[in-house]
């Protein structure tokens, strides 16, 4: 119960300090929000949105999940992209993966993880996709950094695949995706720089929900 209480006393000075520092914030975030960020990480305790990008509250809107996936089954992830790009009309959407990701591990055992599986297998899938890359690596560390890595780029992919995003991508040229890394050890953010043309001129017709795509390939 001591640390529980403790999370509410530091609430309180946390509120307080914001009153004294920044009392522009309490008007701000009562009017309502505007971000133009939409931030999708892992649920990890050691990656906590707003502070590694050092932005204040109101400024990003945040869903998080084990391992960041972009599930096609999952109403929470759907419902949230879905708000961002048609009523936040945010400007850009980050998927943000992390080193020493439990869920990413995990996913790389041939192990029973019970109910964990059927999510464990997304990760496992993308695995499956990379597979003459990945089993070239020898160093077991530096195969499972590879394979964070992927995952952001198949889940930033699997963001692109949303009619939201795509009606975003078409109505606002600035409107960007993009997929970082976030080092635990050193709290530094890798830009994976991810050739998105690529990835939108691999969607063909199967994923082109708007029918806009084609252009934007070309535009890209």
């Amino acid at each position: 119960m001591d640390d529980y209480r403790q999370l509410l006393e530091n609430n309180q000075a946390w509120a307080e300090q914001l009153r004294l520092t920044e009392p522009e914030v309490f008007a701000d975030m009562a009017s309502g929000q505007s971000p133009e960020t939409f931030f999708i990480g892992c649920a990890d305790s050691r990656v906590p949105a707003n502070s590694i990008v050092r932005v204040p509250p109101g400024d990003m809107f945040v869903h998080r999940n084990v391992a960041n996936l972009v599930h096609n089954a999952d109403m929470n992830i759907l419902s949230s992209i879905e708000y961002a790009c048609s009523h936040l009309k945010v400007k850009r959407i980050i998927v943000c993966g992390h080193t020493e990701c439990g869920g990413v591990k995990a996913a790389m055992q041939a192990r029973d993880y019970g109910v964990l599986d059927p999510w464990l297998r997304n990760i496992r899938d993308v695995y499956r996709l990379h597979a003459l890359e990945l089993d070239g690596i020898q160093d077991d560390n530096a195969r499972y950094n590879r394979l964070v890595e992927l995952n952001v780029e198949e889940q930033c992919l699997n963001v692109m695949k949303y009619s939201s995003v795509q009606s975003a991508m078409h109505a606002k040229p600035e409107f960007s995706v993009h997929g970082w890394v976030f080092d635990v050890k050193t709290c530094l953010i890798k830009d994976l720089n991810i050739d998105f043309e690529k990835g939108i001129a691999e969607f063909g017709k199967i994923y082109d929900l708007t029918g806009q795509m084609t252009t934007l390939a070309h535009q890209s």
